[in-house]
């Protein structure tokens, strides 16, 4: 099978994924002292209908990330063990790239990548204040909402797959995927502001 492979959407990921997230909440309990801990599915597994890598993506936000010794046991029970990348430059593993308009101190972007290779799932521990945490689950939300711009990134995703089916790793078929994510932030800032301006029932 092609390294970046890219397949029909399948309504079982959501519900893998929230079995895994329930495994990861359970062997964080210890450090879970605060109500600021988040626990998402994120990324495309998580859009309705949309084709994806069939790898989960889930995300932890917690106030501070404890050593990376410490969260390896913590999550070895469950079977995620800790990601090193493919390449030393590899994307998204230790710290992420800001996007445009966003704080740029290093240390909000600082990361834990984590994996589980028999089932498929990657899982991102981010700080609670880090604007890429936010950033994904904008994006997420974004594409949920609006159906014509998750065609778009599809149709770019199936595009690249075919492009990069022969690379020896993920890494140069996610760099490329940021271009769609450049050309549509304007609009994505703009739909999330309309979003939080809409009064909230109680």
């Amino acid at each position: 099978m092609p390294i970046a492979v890219v397949v029909d959407y399948e309504p079982s990921w959501p519900v893998r994924a929230q079995r895994l997230l329930d495994e990861v909440r359970t062997a964080l309990t210890p450090l879970a002292r605060s109500s600021a801990f988040g626990y998402e599915h994120i990324g495309s597994t998580a859009v309705p209908e949309l084709a994806a890598k069939p790898i989960i993506d889930l995300q932890v936000q917690m106030p501070s990330l404890p050593p990376p010794d410490e969260l390896a046991e913590l999550l070895a029970p469950t079977g995620f063990v800790p990601a090193h990348g493919a390449r030393p430059d590899s994307p998204g593993v230790h710290r992420d790239i800001p996007r445009p308009g966003d704080p740029t101190d290093a240390a909000l972007y600082e990361k834990r990548l984590l994996h589980d290779p028999e089932r498929a799932a990657i899982l991102h521990i981010r700080r609670a204040d880090s604007p890429f945490a936010q950033f994904v689950v904008l994006f997420r939300d974004w594409l949920r909402n609006n159906p014509d711009q998750a065609d778009a990134y599809q149709e770019t995703k199936r595009r690249l797959a075919r492009q990069h089916a022969g690379d020896p790793d993920y890494d140069d078929y996610t760099r490329s995927k940021s271009a769609f994510l450049d050309e549509t932030h304007d609009e994505m800032r703009a739909w999330a502001r309309t979003q939080a301006s809409r009064p909230h029932l109680t």
